[in-house]
């Protein structure tokens, strides 16, 4: 499908189509050494707290690199509420299992933002990374 932006106030132009979308983009960046401090402080009740049961077994199957993968996924439930906030009518109604990623068969993660309706969201994009150090998300989602 072929996107002519004829200019810079959301409008996009398919064939004879004209849609009116809103992108907007969150990112954060975390310190893998407190999302591991915290599953060892805090242990099952954190990350059930904070991560759902696909989450909690895919990082599990990381190995020795685990909580490099926790904290990447902790990243992207930051990055997430960031690009969708104006959405929220109330962010304390908000779970941190409210945001799930998921890897699908090509091992791309793959994220769901279940607090925010449905009909709203025309596509949710997230990119990882992490390093000794740090984890960053960058969330970019499309809205109808």
């Amino acid at each position: 499908m072929y996107f002519e932006v004829e200019n810079l106030k959301d409008k996009f132009i398919c064939g004879e189509d004209v849609y009116y979308m809103k992108v907007k983009c969150g990112v954060d960046i975390i310190e893998i050494s407190r999302i591991k401090d915290s599953i060892e402080n805090l242990g099952d009740k954190f990350l059930k707290k904070v991560y759902t049961k696909d989450e909690i077994d895919y990082c599990e199957s990381k190995g020795k690199s685990k909580f490099e993968h926790y904290a990447a996924r902790f990243a992207v439930k930051e990055a997430a509420f960031k690009a969708v906030s104006e959405e929220v009518e109330d962010k304390f109604k908000i779970s941190w299992k409210d945001v799930e990623t998921i890897n699908d068969e090509n091992g791309r993660p793959k994220t769901e933002i279940l607090f925010v309706n449905d009909q709203k969201i025309e596509n949710v994009d997230v990119s990882i990374s992490h390093c000794k150090d740090y984890a960053i998300a960058n969330v970019t989602v499309l809205f109808k």
